[in-house]
């Protein structure tokens, strides 16, 4: 499978316990895709959110954060990693 980082924008403000129920969102149906979502990071000053997963495509991570209500605005591969 593949690794991919998808950015959210405009959540300003999120909190800790929303960071974490949108994952959790995710998490819950993820397996319909067949995605796994490892990580999620936010900075509530600047609204991006950040998350890290293994799919078998950016559609199929798209199509989970749609159906958890948090569409991503972007979807980039992460091909390496040390």
């Amino acid at each position: 499978m593949a690794r991919f980082m998808d950015v959210h924008h405009d959540m300003r403000g999120i909190t800790a316990d929303q960071l974490l129920k949108a994952h959790e969102a995710d998490l819950a149906i993820e397996k319909d895709e067949g995605v796994h979502f490892e990580h999620s990071w936010a900075d509530p000053q600047s609204g991006l959110v950040y998350c890290l997963s293994e799919a078998p495509s950016a559609e199929a991570v798209q199509r989970v954060h749609e159906r958890a209500g948090h569409r991503a605005d972007e979807i980039h591969p992460v091909p390496l990693q040390v």
